[in-house]
């Protein structure tokens, strides 16, 4: 006797049990959409589960990374007054920003 699918294996009363536990109101004709939906999802997840990857390396991403940032290096910038004269509001050499918290 061959196991049954997930599509199978996963039912009306199944979907209607997951909703009532998600405290999700569905109609009929949402359960069985719902059910189909579910049951091809967890028979892809179940595809994927059967790939022979037992000589593959744990790995954390699909491609390998590597550092694409340049050194932190200082250099010199515009002049604070440059730059503070295209704000659209600036006090004490700083930009004004609107109050947002209520702070003082």
């Amino acid at each position: 006797m061959s196991t049954p699918s997930p599509k199978e294996a996963l039912g009306r009363d199944d979907i209607a049990h997951l909703a009532r536990l998600s405290r999700l109101a569905l109609t009929d004709e949402e359960l069985d959409r719902f059910a189909g939906q579910l049951g091809a999802v967890l028979d892809a997840v179940a595809q994927v589960g059967k790939a022979e990857v037992g000589d593959v390396p744990p790995t954390t991403h699909a491609v390998p990374l590597t550092n694409v940032l340049r050194e932190d290096v200082a250099t010199p910038s515009l002049p604070r007054d440059v730059v503070l004269a295209g704000a659209p509001a600036a006090e004490d050499d700083r930009f004004r920003v609107p109050r947002i918290l209520g702070e003082d």
